[in-house]
């Protein structure tokens, strides 16, 4: 499916044709971005095992963690999983742009995803992000869910690795995604 229009108005089509998908393939987990919360709260009660990434501590403002404490107790109580922590593509090569300019590997990788929308880079991302922190199993195929902002407007499946093995990451079919970049 492609969107004509990218964001949170293709939140709920994007959750929809995932479940589909997941039905089809037998997928039991999913990795979602939601730096609040409320497109992994849309995915509660599915029958799938949800992993929720958030934007790490600070990156909205120095301390600034922009989940609620009520919506991560809520997603946990649900059984979702939440992840909190440095982006993949991020980090360190991100603080030394941010300090002296230039462009670092990382970067270049993150870039060149955003070529399919940052969707498709998000979704990637975080599934690597999910498995190196043991949150989904190692070697199965799996949906990511990412958005270009706020909501959601992609989703794919993906067989991701391990941030060490990060060119072994397969990204096996895109779900949905829109046609604006």
């Amino acid at each position: 499916m492609y969107f004509t229009r990218k964001g949170e108005i293709n939140t709920d089509e994007t959750i929809r044709l995932a479940l589909e998908k997941a039905a089809e393939l037998k997928i039991k987990h999913f990795v979602v971005a939601s730096h609040r919360g409320k497109t992994a709260e849309k995915l509660l009660n599915k029958g799938v095992q949800v992993v929720c990434v958030t934007h790490h501590v600070g990156f909205s403002g120095p301390g600034i963690d922009e989940m609620t404490p009520e919506m991560r107790k809520k997603l946990l109580d649900a059984g979702c999983k939440v992840l909190t922590t440095t982006h993949l593509f991020a980090g360190l090569d991100r603080a030394i742009r941010n300090k002296f300019g230039g462009v670092y590997p990382a970067e270049i990788m993150a870039q060149t995803l955003r070529m399919f929308g940052q969707g498709v880079k998000v979704c990637v991302e975080i599934a690597g992000m999910a498995l190196d922190a043991g949150l989904i199993p190692h070697g199965e195929d799996i949906i990511a869910i990412g958005g270009s902002g706020t909501g959601a407007d992609t989703a794919i499946v993906v067989r991701p690795a391990h941030s060490n093995h990060f060119f072994d990451t397969q990204v096996k079919q895109i779900i949905c995604k829109p046609t604006e970049i």
